[in-house]
């Protein structure tokens, strides 16, 4: 019984632990081109690619996949029975897919079929999901369509990105290795999605980071959540760009104008928002470290009644 691997960020390292952990084996990894990153440009490997090497596993780093014959035929080599795959980043091509006795299967981080796509985690905070999961899944052709094999969930409550990441990469590592024997059985599940309820998950960008005033402090704090760690909501504090990094809502009302800071103490920092107020109570201004209110105004002023954004 061979394993070929897929993934590339942190998220896709649990389950290639859990593989390897519980004896499955693993005959090949494959991840993404190592890229330049911070300011120094110093090339990194991916973190599947670093747990790879750490386990001796020969590693690929196709530059694509679809149209590239080279690496069809190194999979066909491999001659894996089961192709699992984890955050890789690219649709893999039909001919790829047709390869493993036991088919390739993802874990995609939502309860599918909702939030399909590049962001599911991102986008389940900001809309305001009650829960959110992992899904098993047989893999085809479209973006996250295939037939589910199972399914694990979590409530969301105040938990950010990050806390979910870390929680949802455990937990479909899990999910893998208590699904797995069924499926070299041919005793799983196997449950077509149902389109209707389809939604999709986009990337994404810095810009949707910006918190816009007018809406209410419950939708802003989503998105507080929703972009941390990365890549972070941002205002406008006197012509200064700031991080705001946690906030939470305080179930109060204003008439001043959304965006007014109306008050500062250890707390956190007051502001109008749809009429309300939001408590951001950590924030980073530029040159700094990202900071609990509490403790930057112990060095630094904040203003009363200035207008953010």
């Amino acid at each position: 019984m061979k394993i070929v691997y897929m993934g590339t960020p942190d998220f896709a390292v649990p389950a290639l632990k859990a593989l390897c952990d519980h004896g499955y084996p693993v005959s090949l990894v494959i991840t993404q081109p190592d890229k330049a990153k911070d300011r120094g440009k110093k090339i990194q490997v991916t973190p599947v690619k670093a747990e790879a090497q750490n386990r001796q596993i020969p590693v690929l780093q196709p530059d694509k996949v679809k149209g590239n014959d080279e690496f069809l035929s190194q999979i066909k080599e491999a001659n894996p029975d089961l192709i699992v795959v984890a955050a890789y980043g690219k649709i893999l091509p039909k001919s790829i897919l047709e390869i493993p006795k036991f088919g390739c299967i993802n874990i995609h981080a939502s309860l599918l079929p909702k939030y399909r796509g590049a962001a599911p985690i991102h986008r389940a905070i900001i809309n305001g999901e009650e829960n959110t999961g992992v899904t098993l899944m047989y893999m085809a052709e479209g973006m996250d369509t295939g037939d589910m094999i199972s399914k694990a969930e979590t409530p969301i409550l105040n938990k950010n990105v990050e806390m979910l990441h870390t929680e949802l990469a455990q937990l479909g590592a899990d999910l893998l290795i208590e699904t797995l024997p069924a499926i070299f059985k041919g005793t799983n599940e196997r449950n077509a999605q149902n389109e209707s309820e389809a939604t999709y998950a986009p990337m994404v960008f810095k810009s949707e980071g910006l918190l816009n005033f007018e809406k209410d402090s419950i939708t802003l704090e989503r998105l507080i959540r929703g972009f941390n760690s990365w890549p972070g909501a941002h205002t406008i504090y006197k012509g200064i760009p700031i991080k705001v990094w946690e906030a939470e809502v305080v179930e109060q009302t204003s008439n001043l104008l959304n965006g007014t800071i109306v008050n500062v103490d250890r707390n956190g920092m007051d502001v109008v928002a749809g009429g309300k107020i939001l408590r951001i109570t950590k924030l980073q201004f530029p040159g700094k470290r990202a900071m609990k209110v509490e403790d930057y105004i112990k060095g630094n002023e904040i203003e009363i009644h200035q207008i953010l954004g």
